[in-house]
């Protein structure tokens, strides 16, 4: 199972088309449990990209185009499905974006501030699963004038 995944433990990560996707293997009741998960897998196995902190740093970004710069520049869309088997699990979904965004901070985007669009929804599936899409959102278009 290559398909451009980078896979440590229970995480699989991948971009594509300009999307990061994220897959954690299995669910608890516990959203603090994906935070060190998550960070853990990217601070000792990947190899992509990650977000530039200024406009000519020497780094490879598929997501980002442009470091974040204020307002508007670099803003994300981030959708975050629980997949669970069964009887949904008893989990906060604000709890489990706010450890996941926590997570991919510094990898997928520079802050959780830049996240303009965010989806959190809990679906039954085939699998019992975290499945993360992250994306640059296009930049607004510019005003005119002074």
């Amino acid at each position: 199972m290559d398909d451009g995944w980078i896979q440590h433990g229970k995480v699989r990560v991948r971009e594509a088309d300009g999307v990061m996707e994220v897959v954690v293997e299995g669910l608890t009741t516990q959203a603090k449990y994906y935070k060190p998960l998550i960070y853990e897998f990217f601070r000792k196995a990947w190899r992509g990209s990650r977000p530039a902190l200024e406009p000519h740093a020497a780094r490879s970004f598929s997501l980002q185009d442009l470091p974040p710069q204020g307002a508007g520049a670099g803003e994300f869309a981030v959708e975050i499905r629980m997949e669970y088997v069964g009887d949904p699990p008893w989990l906060d979904l604000d709890n489990l974006a706010k450890a996941i965004l926590d997570a991919i901070k510094g990898y997928a985007f520079h802050d959780d501030a830049q996240v303009a669009r965010l989806l959190v929804e809990r679906v039954a599936g085939e699998r019992e699963r975290i499945v993360v899409n992250v994306r640059r959102l296009p930049d607004p278009p510019s005003k005119g004038g002074a």
